[in-house]
């Protein structure tokens, strides 16, 4: 079993994936033979976001983190393909590599943001099998990109130019605004700094440059063939993706739960850690679905 701690300062991947768009970082915590769970973060973040809830969740079942291409700890590179599409390859490819993509056990999934976009596209465009799906405020329908993140994609070579100094002081805000409730400064500062080296600069413009809403429309009207359990959490003041979002994409999938996380943000992971970890914890250990 890999031990990961999950204070402010600790977090670290140690095993190492071979992905078609670059090293990926990855850890697992918990019982080898524990139920398997993947959690998938969003942009512009990395697992640090999960390492509480990964904690909890680890004393029951066996938890998959990773920092996708392009993000965290993992590779960073000029050329690096690191759009949606991209991403649900890797996805798809890790799940494989993990032991997960075959047999009688596929793990539940838990995405956020972007990540739900991942875990949908893996499911629906590449036949990724998930015993069940929690969708954490996703990117799943159109339109999407709050308005920061579509002038930064509309202009991405220009603010790639920016002097470093200007750049993390951009980010940090930038960032920041995920919450409603205030990031604690060491978290703030955890989840910028992949973005401040040279190399993580170059790949936070280029990140928001390959990304576009047709990742979401190729998918966006098969959600009704999804014939599992699914959970939709949505922080109640989401300022990134209106809360409306989350009503509607519930109705989209077929027996879907909604559940509103009072008083949290975009980065609910951070607002509301408890409260989430409690929806998650109910909805991984609940029975078969009944109906569809």
């Amino acid at each position: 079993m890999t031990n990961i701690p999950t204070d402010l300062t600790d977090w670290a991947l140690p095993e190492t994936f071979d992905s078609s768009s670059g090293a990926v970082r990855w850890a697992a915590l918990g019982p080898a033979g524990a139920p398997p769970v993947v959690l998938v973060h969003g942009t512009p973040f990395s697992s640090y976001v999960w390492r509480g809830i990964a904690g909890a969740l680890s004393r029951d079942h066996r938890v998959h983190v990773w920092d996708l291409p392009g993000y965290g700890a993992s590779e960073m590179r000029t050329g690096q393909d690191v759009s949606l599409a991209a991403q649900a390859r890797v996805f798809t490819e890790l799940l494989a590599h993990w032991g997960l993509a075959a047999g009688d056990g596929p793990p539940a999934v838990v995405a956020h943001d972007f990540g739900g976009c991942v875990a949908l596209r893996a499911h629906l465009l590449h036949g990724a099998r998930y015993a069940r799906l929690a969708v954490v405020d996703p990117v799943a329908l159109a339109p999407w990109g709050s308005p920061a993140y579509r002038l930064l994609g509309a202009h991405a070579d220009v603010f790639a130019q920016l002097p470093p100094a200007l750049h993390e002081a951009m980010v940090r805000e930038y960032v920041g605004s995920a919450s409603h409730r205030g990031l604690h400064p060491a978290v703030l500062d955890r989840l910028v700094a992949p973005w401040c080296t040279p190399a993580g600069q170059s790949a936070f413009y280029r990140q928001i440059a390959q990304n576009d809403q047709r990742f979401t429309d190729e998918i966006q009207g098969r959600y009704g063939e999804l014939a599992l359990p699914v959970l939709v959490c949505w922080g109640t003041e989401d300022t990134w993706i209106p809360l409306a979002r989350g009503h509607e994409l519930a109705g989209l999938i077929p027996g879907a739960e909604l559940r509103l996380i009072e008083g949290a943000g975009h980065l609910v992971q951070e607002d509301a850690p408890a409260e989430l970890t409690a929806e998650l914890g109910r909805f991984l250990t609940a029975g078969p679905r009944t109906g569809h």
